[in-house]
């Protein structure tokens, strides 16, 4: 009895921890989903669009105690059309103070419709570069979320940028479109000397100027969206940690809180562990040639800002989702919100490979039982976005479905094309030229799958990616003779989008001595039935007891039935076309098979399960199978 006490009380704390990590998703989903609750309102701006940006130098100036900001942006860009003017994305609170191209000064004007338009000296050509430098300052907007943040922890100052995915124009001039990412950039962030200031990529320098000030210099030498740019500064107190393996080793450079930085030290030691796993799996850290790491702010939640994520918090699994995005969603990114499962399911995903990497195949299993439940608890819900859902925020960053279903759906893959070719395909894809440090798209992502499968996923995808819905499995059992037991699969499906689930489909057979054994029934059709080889009679089975499947309300019956032979020999498919085969069990040797039609006249002879009845007209006829067993009589129909 003690036992069974300890066993209840570990599987109540894994359950404990499942919801937990399962709220820890919801937390993140409502963060970003925040964040992005300005697209609502916003559209693509179609006169950004005729131009490519490749490097900005960023200069801003901030006080954390005061709700302003000044700056001077350099952009480079090059045309992709003939322009006589260049339009950035820069919201109406902000002020522009002067325009130049070199040294010699530009009009602009602001249209009050959150642009900058500049007019260039000359006409650009298609083609060619030129850049600009932007002087400005202002008060950003409050829009009810905090794109630019001045705030107090423990009564000291703090401020920050949130920019995802609309926001970077409220506190600087850009381009914010989500097909454009910047080749490098160079942020310099003048603050009160007394405070340390965090940026993407690699601190290059630190300067004390003569008002009390200091410039702190950071450089980004990898592809970033301008919604990833981001930058903090308070009374840091830094914590360094070594990730890699000797002699390629790179930084984690944390920015923490003075009055939690104990506990959040302590919280940060998984941090390294998660790197190892992640690197290992997949491929080396995307940034390693600058840093990762953590700054800390006032949000619950994370944003995974290239090379730094902003930490409302530092619990392991919020720590593991912000790193896995540093390569699914930053490295690669997904090419449109219909695709956001390609950066929320990957890094959901991810966050649950590290409970079975960590915690172990028990911890794994009852997470991934918990993300079925939730996944589950309503009948529809597809993956990939429809046209009028990328107009609902909720939708987009849905943790039902952005986030748990699109992990799953990773789990199920992995199930069906098995570890070493669903990792090899994971490689491939971060590795594709085409793809890395810019977009994706599902159907690149799925391209890589086939390309190591060797097999079509087209009708996975449309019955998981695109349409809705899991289906729930009915299936039966019954020992089938010496050393055999049959099994017959049937599904129903909760939302009429799909019409069948083919998916294999894992079960667990037990003896009475202890036996068990884990068969796959590669289930493509209801009433499905299967004779499996097995070497002991069983007393009970399980379905899907790893949980590597979204089902709900699933059954299996053992049948105590006697075996019968003349049940044990079938006929399949009937009605038939092309091929006819014969199901038996292994202890029964088939002599003959000869087919009749409906006079009586013989149509086919043969020794052999497999008939070829392409000859036989359409109609019923009757079979007769003779075995060592006896002589069975059946019908069937061709077509």
């Amino acid at each position: 009895m003690k036992n069974c006490y300890i066993l209840f009380f570990l599987m109540s704390i894994s359950s404990v921890f499942a919801q937990k990590n399962i709220s820890e998703v919801d937390q993140i989903a409502n963060l970003e989903m925040k964040s992005a609750a300005r697209l609502m309102d916003f559209q693509a701006n179609v006169n950004t669009s005729d131009y490519d940006v490749t490097y900005h130098k960023l200069e801003f100036t901030v006080d954390p105690a005061e709700y302003f900001i000044s700056g001077k942006v350099t952009t480079t860009f090059t045309a992709l059309a003939d322009m006589n003017s260049v339009t950035f994305d820069m919201a109406n609170e902000l002020v522009v103070t002067s325009v130049k191209q070199v040294n010699t000064s530009l009009s602009f004007s602001e249209s009050g419709n959150n642009e900058l338009i500049i007019n260039l000296p000359s006409t650009l050509t298609t083609g060619n570069s030129t850049s600009v430098e932007i002087t400005y300052s202002g008060i950003p907007p409050v829009n009810g979320f905090e794109s630019f943040a001045a705030e107090e922890h423990n009564g000291i100052p703090v401020l920050w940028t949130l920019s995802q995915p609309y926001g970077a124009r409220d506190w600087w001039p850009c381009k914010q479109d989500l097909n454009d990412k910047i080749s490098s950039i160079d942020v310099y962030i003048t603050a009160p000397s007394q405070y340390v200031s965090v940026s993407n990529g690699l601190e290059q320098s630190q300067t004390n100027n003569s008002n009390g000030t200091k410039t702190t210099h950071f450089h980004h030498g990898y592809p970033i969206p301008a919604y990833l740019i981001a930058i903090a500064t308070t009374n840091y107190q830094i914590y360094n940690q070594t990730a890699g393996t000797a002699p390629n080793t790179f930084p984690v450079i944390n920015y923490l809180y003075p009055e939690t930085f104990s506990n959040s030290v302590n919280s940060l030691a998984v941090t390294l562990p998660i790197m190892n796993l992640f690197e290992t799996l997949f491929e080396p850290y995307p940034y390693r040639n600058e840093k990762y790491g953590h700054a800390q702010f006032n949000w619950n939640g994370g944003m995974e800002h290239t090379t730094v994520s902003f930490m409302g918090g530092f619990s392991r699994g919020l720590i593991a989702h912000e790193l896995a995005h540093q390569w699914f969603g930053n490295k690669v990114t997904c090419g449109s919100w219909k695709d956001i499962w390609l950066n929320e399911g990957f890094a959901t995903y991810l966050s649950a490979l590290v409970i079975e990497n960590l915690d172990g195949a028990a911890a794994f299993v009852n997470h991934k039982a918990a993300v079925v439940d939730f996944i589950t608890s309503e009948p529809g819900g597809n993956l990939y976005l429809t046209d009028s859902q990328i107009n609902n925020v909720g939708r987009i960053f849905s943790s039902r479905l952005s986030y748990n279903k699109g992990a799953m759906v990773l789990e199920m893959l992995r199930f069906k094309m098995g570890d070493v070719a669903f990792f090899q395909a994971l490689r491939n894809y971060l590795a594709d030229t085409e793809l890395a440090f810019g977009y994706a798209v599902t159907t690149d992502f799925k391209e890589h799958l086939e390309d190591v499968y060797g097999q079509s996923l087209t009708e996975f995808f449309n019955d998981w990616v695109y349409n809705q819905g899991y289906p729930t499995y009915t299936i039966s059992a019954q020992n089938w003779g010496a050393g055999q037991v049959r099994f017959v699969v049937n599904q129903t499906q909760s939302n009429p989008s799909v019409s069948f689930f083919e998916m294999p489909v894992p079960v667990r057979v037990y003896g009475a001595n202890g036996q068990q054994l884990d068969l796959v029934l590669q289930n493509t059709t209801n009433g499905q039935v299967f004779i499996e080889n097995v070497p002991f009679a069983i007393i009970d089975f399980d379905f899907d007891p790893k949980v590597h499947l979204i089902s709900r309300n699933s059954t299996t019956t053992l049948s105590n039935e006697n075996f019968q032979l003349e049940e044990a020999i079938v006929l399949y498919p009937n009605p038939a076309t092309a091929m006819l085969h014969v199901q038996k069990p292994a202890t029964v040797e088939v002599q003959t098979v000869t087919i009749f039609n409906a006079l009586g006249q013989m149509m086919l002879k043969s020794n052999s399960v497999d008939l070829n009845i392409n000859s036989l007209s359409s109609g019923v006829y009757s079979v007769m199978i003779t075995t060592s067993e006896g002589t069975f009589h059946k019908k069937i129909i061709k077509e």
